[in-house]
C-alpha cells in the first residue's frame, strides 16, 4: 500500500496532450467537410432528361436511369417506359402498381 507512483517525463505528457488536441482538430474539420458535402450533394438540381428521349403527349418524367442499350424513364402516371438506345422506340412499359 505504500507504492509511490512512478515518475514520469512531463515532455512526454505535453506532447500526448499535444497529439490529442490536433486529433480532436482532424476529427472536428473532417466531420464539418463530410457535412458540407452531404449539403452540397442533397441540394443538387435534377440533372435533365437527354434531348433524344421523346416522350409521349402529356407524359411528365419523373425519374431517369440508364443501362447498357437501353434507357429507362419512370413517369409521374405510375410507369416505367423502356427506350432503346435511339431514345425514340419504347421497348417495353412496365405499370407500377402502388401498394397503399
Amino acid at each position: 500500500m505504500d507504492e509511490t507512483p512512478e515518475s514520469f517525463d512531463p515532455s512526454l505528457l505535453r506532447y500526448l496532450k499535444t497529439l490529442v488536441t490536433a486529433l480532436t482538430g482532424v476529427m472536428i474539420v473532417g466531420l464539418v467537410a463530410v457535412i458540407y458535402l452531404l449539403v452540397i450533394r442533397l441540394n443538387a438540381d435534377v440533372p435533365p432528361l437527354p434531348s433524344r428521349i421523346v416522350l409521349p403527349e402529356g407524359v411528365k418524367a419523373q425519374a431517369f436511369t440508364q443501362g447498357e442499350g437501353w434507357f429507362a424513364v419512370v413517369t409521374e402516371d405510375g410507369r416505367i417506359l423502356i427506350y432503346g438506345r435511339d431514345g425514340a422506340t419504347v421497348v417495353q412499359e412496365v405499370e407500377i402498381l402502388a401498394q397503399e
